[in-house]
């Protein structure tokens, strides 16, 4: 039997950067277990960030921020304007914000909430290693390790998309005691039945992608991969999506791949036959956010190991994880993930009965609700 989410007795204020869209039946759910409400306080990405986002909640009451972005890439910085005036305005019990140092509006909501005596919780990816050259890495590593621990103290408790993460913050010295751990989750458990596919295909088995077509998402690499295989165990590739790379991307599936049928851009209910029809979903690059709603639909998952989101997620017994931008390694996980059917339907289905019990929305929103009541 699933347990409901307990309540959080009290008002609930939530800060993000942007609201994606993808976001938003989380925050909702959340909001639906505060007594007494929740307010979110975003604003809008840069234009040139594609992020699609939304100002629809259904519950959660939403607050528009003036994102005055400052920089550009490792420089970036982002100030908030208007986020003391909704604190004020709302007055939450309890605050949960990005523990990202960038955002430098951040430390004065925080004490805004200490002078109320009221928690203010961080969540975030972790503290990935940084990537500065052998001769800065010793100096630059230890000041940006002080320094991002020192904005961490400010918190009273973190919340990390993995165990990964969660690891990562420990590592730096934040309390172990006082970090949770709420696998990142974009869909709600599943209310379906895991479509029923055949132990045997008599036909060629289909590779379904999913995604926005930009370069980071190496579908590139998915069409060389499909050619690479011997010619009778090549699949039928379905690429579901559409941008900047798409041009691209079907010149060179005319010449290498010429059986990849590419549908444009498809939301919602228009997913689920991409989905049901399928035998294998493949995210071969960073940054994907359909692999979840592939597993609900009971499909066996590979993907590109990125910032620890996907560790929980994909496993070995219904996935595979591969390095980033390694062709031969996705060229050869296809070809063993499709010589053995009965073990890609076994594989489906543990996908399936982990987004079932284990990893959504539900399970997310429960996490905070508990961070929240242990601090109240």
């Amino acid at each position: 039997m699933i347990e409901p989410i307990a309540n959080f007795p009290g008002r609930l204020g939530l800060q993000q950067r942007v609201l994606p869209s993808y976001r938003a039946p989380l925050f909702d759910l959340l909001a639906g277990a505060c007594t007494g409400g929740m307010s979110l306080f975003a604003g809008l990405p840069r234009p040139e960030e594609s992020i699609a986002t939304t100002d629809q909640l259904h519950v959660a009451r939403y607050a528009l921020a003036r994102n005055i972005h400052i920089l550009k890439g490792p420089l970036y910085l982002c100030y908030q304007k208007g986020i003391l005036d909704w604190l004020a305005a709302w007055n939450p019990d309890a605050l949960i914000m990005e523990a990202n140092p960038r955002y430098i509006s951040t430390p004065a909501a925080i004490r805004w909430m200490k002078k109320k005596n009221r928690p203010v919780i961080g969540w975030g990816l972790g503290v990935p290693p940084s990537g500065s050259p052998p001769i800065f890495f010793k100096i630059r590593g230890r000041w940006r390790g002080l320094t991002r621990l020192s904005f961490l103290k400010q918190f009273d408790a973190l919340v990390a998309y993995s165990q990964r993460g969660a690891d990562e913050y420990a590592a730096l010295g934040f309390p172990s005691s006082r970090i949770f751990v709420a696998p990142n989750a974009m869909t709600a458990r599943p209310t379906r039945l895991m479509p029923a596919r055949p132990e045997h295909i008599s036909k060629q088995p289909h590779i379904l992608f999913v995604g926005r077509l930009q370069a980071r998402k190496r579908v590139d690499n998915l069409l060389h991969a499909c050619a690479a295989l011997p010619e009778t165990a090549r699949p039928q590739l379905t690429i579901v999506g559409d941008g900047p790379e798409r041009p691209a991307l079907e010149q060179l599936a005319r010449q290498v791949y010429p059986a990849a049928q590419f549908t444009g851009a498809r939301h919602g209910v228009e997913l689920a036959p991409y989905f049901t029809g399928a035998d294998l979903f493949v995210l071969p690059g960073t940054g994907g956010l359909a692999v979840q709603e592939a597993m609900s639909y009971g499909l066996p998952v590979i993907v590109a190991k990125g910032d620890g989101t996907q560790d929980n997620l994909v496993r070995e017994g219904n996935g595979w994880q591969i390095p980033d931008d390694d062709l031969s390694a996705l060229t050869v996980t296809i070809q063993q993930a499709l010589r053995d059917i009965p073990r890609l339907r076994r594989m489906g289905a543990e996908s399936y009965r982990i987004v079932a019990e284990e990893i959504n929305i539900e399970k997310m929103a429960a996490v905070f609700v508990e961070t929240l009541n242990r601090l109240v």
